[in-house]
Formats: structure tokens, C-alpha cells, sequence
């Protein structure tokens, strides 16, 4: 149980998302713009039978000529838009992945960040890739400065810059502090607590001469509450948590919004593992009667990363958890 716990989970999927200039399919749109939203176009008005139809067989070649030159200027506007960048850290598995997948839907460019896991990145780059978007690999360890700061290089040598932060790489050494190893401890704090401070401070110093940015960390509510078996894991999440209200004070005047998703019971291999009675027990803890997804927590990550509407928060924890923690 105390390992299931330690997987982190979820949030729901806002229902729609308001248009940003930085998202491929509102770019579409607003290439079009001119002739369907009628920005100086001879069809910008209702039209009723043959009325209509006699209003533009009738347009001078001068309106005609005009509707061009709107259109193309919404065109090339649209075009000179750039998407933004975003890395996300553990993102070949589970949240990360599906995190990294919202992301490229939504128009971003991607850096798929893993550990280990080369062939499973890999295939998320390509299925970012098969929506028409753009993404690269990059295998490290964000425990090890030296691999973080070859992240950041390497978003920045592909794109150059870093408007996105997604920390999300994190590890299990799940046992009773009683029989805790110092290395079971280490491991944890250095990759789920200290990884977020490095990546968090290499990428803030890009997004500083900018004066724009978006972190999310990815927590947990064992972070909020602890959980037994959890006592690295849990001090791991609640630095986290104390990180991610400073990072916030500190960088909003330049502009940088930093927040925390504390994801619950998300379903995973590990939760598909579990017995039946044990599963049952851990459905009786979440209000909702069930598992979140990874989809439902890179909803609310995306919301956070690239709508509009998040502007105005930073320094927050949003638990999604099927009301574990009320």
C-alpha cells in the first residue's frame, strides 16, 4: 500500500481552454480569422439568400484587394507567434508522459527528459511529433548538476529559450523509518527534492532575463499529510512544497509563476498490480471511488503552464485526489 501511495496522482481535465497566442490550434484559427470572423471581409455579416450572394458578386476589385491584405497580415502575425518551450522532467512514464503529450497537443516544444527509460521518451517525442509539433530527448539525471545544466543547454542550443518547467521526475525507496537505510533515505531527498532545486534554479535564470515563466512541480498529498512506509518519500514532497512557496516570492516580480500539483491515487502498473481487498480499502479513502488519471493531472498542469487564465497564480498546491484531503 505504502508503495502505491508513493505514485502520484491526479486532477480533472478542464472541459475547454481558453485560446492562447502561443497554441498551434488558436494559430490556425487565427489564420483564418479574416474571412470567418469577418475582419474587414465582405462576409462578415449573416447572410440571407440571394441577398447576400448579391452583396458579394457585386464586392469592387479595391474591398476584394483589402480582404487580402488583412488576411495575409493575420497570417504572417500568426506566424511570427512562437510556441513555447517546455521541459518535463521523468516524462517517459505515467504523468510525466502524459503531461509532456498535453503539452505537445497544445502547440508546445517539448524536451522529453528521462532517466533510463530511452525507447519509452523516445516514443513520446515521435507521438508529439505525429501531431505536427516538435520535441527532443534528453536522458539525465536531475540529481546530477552536470546532467541538469546539459538539459537546459540542450533546450536552449534546439530553441533558444525556456518558457516551461514541469518538475515531475521522482522515485520510491518505500520501507518503516525503523528500517531505513541512510541510501534509501539519500536517494529520495537528492532526486525528488534536490533535482527540483536544480533544474528550478538553471531554468529560473533564463526565464529571468525574459521576465516571463511557468514552474509546476509535481508534489504529492503524502506531502501534506505523510503516509506510512513514506518518510523520505513524504519530507521528499513537503520540500517541495516549502520550495515552491519561496521560488514563488521570490520570482514574482520577474514575472515567474510557480506552483505545485499534489496529484493522489493515480492510476498506474502499480495500482493495476494490486489485490482486490487491498484495492478496495484504498477506494474507500477517496470520495470520488476511484483512481485518478495521468490525462486528469496534465489537464490541470496544462492549465497552469499556457492558459491565460493562470496568470494571476503562483505559489499554490493544487491537491487532485478525489477529495482525499479536504
Amino acid at each position: 500500500m505504502a508503495a502505491v501511495t508513493g505514485s502520484n496522482v491526479v486532477a480533472l481535465k478542464p472541459a475547454a481552454r481558453l485560446a492562447d497566442p502561443t497554441d498551434r490550434k488558436f494559430v490556425q484559427i487565427r489564420q483564418w480569422s479574416p474571412i470567418s470572423a469577418g475582419f474587414g471581409s465582405v462576409q462578415a455579416r449573416p447572410c440571407i439568400g440571394l441577398q447576400c450572394q448579391s452583396k458579394r458578386s457585386f464586392a469592387s476589385p479595391g474591398v476584394k484587394a483589402q480582404v487580402a491584405t488583412v488576411e495575409q497580415a493575420s497570417i504572417e502575425a500568426a506566424q511570427n507567434v512562437e510556441a513555447p518551450v517546455a521541459i518535463v522532467t521523468g516524462a517517459s512514464r505515467g504523468i510525466g508522459k502524459a503531461v509532456a503529450l498535453a503539452l505537445g497537443k497544445a502547440g508546445c516544444k517539448v524536451l522529453v527528459n528521462y532517466a533510463r527509460s530511452s525507447k519509452e521518451a523516445e516514443e513520446v517525442s515521435k507521438e508529439i511529433e505525429s501531431y505536427g509539433g516538435q520535441a527532443v530527448t534528453f536522458g539525465g539525471d536531475v540529481s546530477k548538476e552536470a546532467d541538469v545544466e546539459g538539459m537546459i543547454k540542450t533546450a536552449v542550443d534546439t530553441w533558444g529559450t525556456v518558457d516551461i518547467l514541469i518538475n515531475n521526475a521522482g522515485i520510491t525507496r518505500d520501507t518503516l523509518l525503523m528500517r531505513m537505510k541512510k541510501s534509501q533515505w539519500q536517494e529520495v531527498i537528492d532526486l525528488n527534492l534536490t533535482g527540483v532545486f536544480l533544474c528550478t534554479q538553471a531554468a529560473a535564470k533564463i526565464m529571468m532575463k525574459k521576465k516571463k515563466g511557468k514552474i509546476i512541480n509535481i508534489a504529492s498529498v503524502v506531502g501534506l499529510v505523510g503516509n506510512i512506509g513514506q518518510a523520505n518519500y513524504s519530507a521528499a514532497k513537503a520540500g517541495v512544497i516549502g520550495l515552491t512557496k519561496t521560488v514563488a516570492r521570490e520570482y514574482a516580480s520577474r514575472n515567474i509563476n510557480v506552483n505545485a500539483v499534489a496529484p493522489g491515487f493515480i492510476a498506474s502498473d502499480m495500482t493495476a498490480k494490486l489485490g482486490e481487498d487491498l484495492e478496495k480499502r484504498i477506494l474507500e479513502t477517496i470520495p470520488l471511488g476511484r483512481y485518478g488519471q495521468p490525462e486528469e493531472v496534465a489537464g490541470l498542469v496544462e492549465f497552469l503552464a499556457i492558459n491565460p487564465a493562470s496568470n494571476y497564480i503562483t505559489g499554490q498546491v493544487f491537491t487532485i485526489d478525489g477529495g482525499m484531503v479536504m
